[in-house]
């Protein structure tokens, strides 16, 4: 007779990809009634069109399970101003973090390459180390956090990675590499397979969404989502551009269902006001002029570039001034655990209006 173990309460044990792993975390809960300064979300809500979508959805559409094609047709013919795409090459999710997790789930594997910068969105690193991929860095160069392009392409050529990630501009650092570049990388080295993660991309200006053959330069994804801009960020909708063949074999590894009924009516109707979007950006790079310049005048190191973020060096400790900021009720991010901008905070920057209570409090607490 077989014996079970199980009964006396021992447990499977899991991969030993899995067991290695840190768990990917953020500090989410009790945030709400705050300045959300800490996760660069939207900080003044979607469109008043996209509150009246929700509220006319009907109990029917709620009772059965959602259909994708009138938000992927949208999304091909309305997305993107420049052009219009293939419906094939067109990818949804639940969220950008479900596609990133969808193309290590479909291209990544057991010792494969993994090539990233640092420090990067920290999500990357337990997709790839959950698929047993070995992860390789390149570092920002100087003060004012340069792309390291001599050393990247260096590793592409010594190390021929399976996965390339640029997450462009950059979290945390809002580095740009400039699409012609990334363009060039991926037509030379055609065997990797260059994941450009855009969410941010709208606060810079320089989609390759534009400008990039997706017929011809096969090699390339290119990851948006609703979140940052047109405030669906609880939503959870994302988008992954590429050729039709890569599109394809994301897919397999998804749910059918993934994406909810409420995320695809939020998404038809934020993407019928792209021109809330755009004023929204507009404030937002305005704002950021604007705090940019009390940080110039100012004692205390910061570094502005293309996200809707900063970065800032208190003179104070960074716990201290999360802290402080907190029982004003404003939040921001510690980057305490970033190799590289140790001692730093990250600031999501919302309206003037929002950033002067922000740096009011700011100022109190650290000048």
């Amino acid at each position: 007779m077989k014996s079970f173990d199980n009964i006396n309460g021992a447990l499977p044990e899991p991969r030993e990809e899995i067991k290695n792993m840190n768990i990917y975390s953020a500090p989410l809960e009790n945030r709400r009634n705050l300045l959300r300064l800490d996760f660069n979300e939207n900080t003044v809500g979607p469109s008043p069109k996209v509150i009246k979508a929700l509220n006319s959805i009907k109990p029917y559409q709620i009772s059965i399970y959602p259909e994708y094609n009138l938000l992927k047709n949208k999304v091909c013919d309305r997305y993107c101003k420049l052009k219009t795409f293939e419906f094939e090459e067109i990818g949804l999710f639940n969220g950008a973090d479900a596609a990133i997790n969808a193309i290590f789930n479909s291209f990544g594997k057991g010792n494969d390459i993994f090539l990233t910068t640092n420090p990067t969105f920290g999500y990357y690193f337990p997709c790839a180390a959950m698929r047993g991929m070995q992860i390789i860095t390149s570092e920002y160069e100087g003060e004012r956090f340069d792309f390291p392009l001599k050393d990247f392409e260096k590793k592409i050529k010594q190390y021929k990675p399976k996965l390339i990630f640029i997450c462009n501009p950059n979290n945390p650092t809002g580095t740009v590499l400039k699409s012609e570049i990334i363009i060039e990388l991926a037509s030379k080295y055609k065997e990797s397979l260059f994941v450009i993660d855009e969410l941010y991309e709208k606060f810079y200006g320089d989609s390759l969404l534009g400008k990039t053959d997706l017929n011809k330069i096969k090699n390339i994804i290119i990851i948006q989502s609703l979140s940052k801009t047109a405030g669906l960020a609880g939503l959870r909708i994302g988008f992954a551009f590429g050729n039709r063949e890569i599109i394809k074999n994301i897919e397999k590894v998804i749910g059918p269902y993934d994406v909810n009924s409420f995320a695809v009516e939020a998404a038809l109707a934020a993407i019928d006001d792209l021109d809330y979007i755009d004023k929204y950006v507009s404030e937002v790079k305005n704002a950021r002029k604007w705090i940019m310049n009390k940080y110039k005048y100012a004692s205390v190191k910061s570094h502005f570039s293309g996200g809707n973020y900063f970065l800032c060096w208190p003179n104070k400790s960074t716990e201290k001034i999360e802290k402080d900021l907190r029982d004003k009720g404003i939040l921001i991010r510690n980057m305490g655990n970033k190799k590289n901008i140790e001692n730093s905070i990250r600031v999501s920057i919302g309206t003037q209006s929002q950033m002067k209570v922000f740096w009011e409090n700011y100022s109190n607490l650290d000048l």
